[in-house]
């Protein structure tokens, strides 16, 4: 079977790329120059996206520089202690006002003509103000362009540049459940995780959705990570999850009308006993069984939701369990994309601990991480196979599981046994109803997950 390339099937630009109903998918969709230009304007400027954490900048004054699809962007605390998020370019011709990754600061100062910015993004300084502009230039019109909206959750900052946009809440939806197992501490405190060191960035030729993808849910995959199951570099052990649980389950969840999903693994037993991990570093079990303890109380039958890989659509995927990372597939272009990895902590672990995360985190993910090498090498072939003359006349496949799935409490969401791929392709439906959409109308309330 043939995939229609072109954009005006039933008046709709995505047409035949993406069939949600027989699971075909265009290969075009990861390297059209066309379709990459318009994601920029559909799904890029509407979505929300994350920026980063408030443990970024935790004083006044304080500055880091995220992302927004190809925008560079400033999240700035200001010296009243409010948090702002910025696209970094002057107003005057375009130069960015911060060429730092983070740092504090009064003022952003451009470097091509002095323009100067506090923290808030109000224009403080203006050179030959009162000889060249007569003193009429219109300050308060002309400060640093801020999105349209943002969210602080837990700890975690999010933005949208449409003011249309639905709320955060709305728009995270049953994926909260999942996203708190990254946020709150290992013990059930809520919001009381932080970004631990820097970040980790890379770039990649591929297209940023097949990262998206592979977090999303695909458990298909295992076969690209054998050579780490050899190694056994997890923190428990060869054969045993990192939460200490030896009997755990695995499922599928999606919320395919908002695009998001994830593998999650539910331990089987609620008051299952604690069972070591890191079991070489003695001095840390004590803290370690303690934290399980009170997690399991806490949280009561909640405490056996682990959660796994996952992604919140379009763009941003996170592992709530060791290494507790998030990743940001940021687009350079249809075939390249641009990785960054958080990696999140307990504020009050033991310093040991969080030496011990840092270190399984280098051996785990990021551009030298064993996992993350055997994902980027099938995101690459992919990418390329995605250009082939003859190559992209064929569709791919996201047939398994069609007609799989039902809707659930415990996990919360749209569930099936993996390996499936509803999510995936409740993730590319989604994709397509932004690409095809004129406004939020068109894409909110929407109905029941296919």
């Amino acid at each position: 079977m043939r995939a229609a390339v072109g954009s005006a099937a039933h008046g709709k630009f995505t047409g035949n790329l993406v069939d949600v109903t027989t699971g075909m998918i265009s290969r075009e969709i990861f390297v059209s120059d066309e379709i990459y230009k318009r994601e920029l304007e559909q799904v890029f400027a509407r979505a929300w996206l994350f920026i980063g954490h408030e443990s970024q900048i935790p004083n006044p004054g304080d500055f880091f520089s995220s992302r927004m699809g190809e925008e560079s962007v400033l999240l700035t605390r200001d010296r009243q202690g409010q948090i702002h998020v910025f696209l970094n370019t002057c107003r005057h011709r375009g130069m960015k006002v911060c060429r730092y990754d983070q740092g504090n600061t009064t003022i952003f100062t451009c470097p091509y003509h002095g323009w100067g910015y506090a923290t808030d993004g109000k224009l403080v300084g203006v050179p030959y103000f009162r000889e060249a502009y007569h003193e009429k230039l219109d300050r308060p019109k002309w400060g640093l362009v801020e999105v349209a909206q943002m969210e602080n959750y837990k700890g975690s900052i999010w933005a949208s540049w449409d003011p249309d946009a639905p709320a955060f809440s709305d728009y995270l939806g049953g994926m909260r459940v999942y996203l708190d197992l990254l946020l709150d501490s290992r013990d059930g405190r809520e919001g009381d995780a932080e970004v631990l060191g820097g970040i980790q960035k890379w770039i990649v030729p591929c297209n940023w959705k097949f990262a998206a993808e592979n977090f999303v849910g695909d458990a298909y995959h295992a076969i690209s990570h054998r050579s780490v199951d050899t190694v056994g570099i997890a923190p428990g052990g060869k054969g045993r999850t990192d939460d200490g649980t030896t009997r755990p389950k695995r499922y599928a969840v999606s919320f395919p009308d908002l695009g998001h999903g994830t593998n999650t693994t539910i331990q089987m037993l609620e008051n299952e006993p604690y069972t070591p991990i890191y079991p070489n570093v003695s001095e840390l079990q004590d803290y370690l069984k303690r934290e399980y303890e009170e997690r399991q109380q806490r949280l009561g039958n909640m405490s056996r939701l682990l959660g796994s890989a996952s992604t919140i659509f379009p763009n941003t995927s996170f592992q709530p369990r060791q290494p507790r990372t998030l990743a940001v597939w940021h687009p350079h272009g249809p075939t390249k994309t641009e990785m960054w990895r958080f990696v999140f902590v307990d504020r009050e672990a033991p310093e040991k601990l969080k030496d011990l995360v840092r270190r399984y985190h280098e051996l785990s993910v990021g551009p030298v991480g064993m996992t993350e090498q055997d994902d980027m090498e099938n995101w690459v072939y992919a990418t390329s196979a995605s250009a082939g003359t003859i190559a992209r006349r064929y569709p791919y496949n996201y047939e398994m599981g069609l007609g799989g799935g039902q809707p659930s409490d415990f996990p919360p969401g749209l569930i099936s046994d993996v390996p499936s791929e509803k999510n995936q392709r409740g993730f590319y439906g989604r994709w397509a109803e932004f690409m095809d959409a004129s406004g939020w109308s068109d894409l909110y309330p929407k109905r029941v997950g296919r």
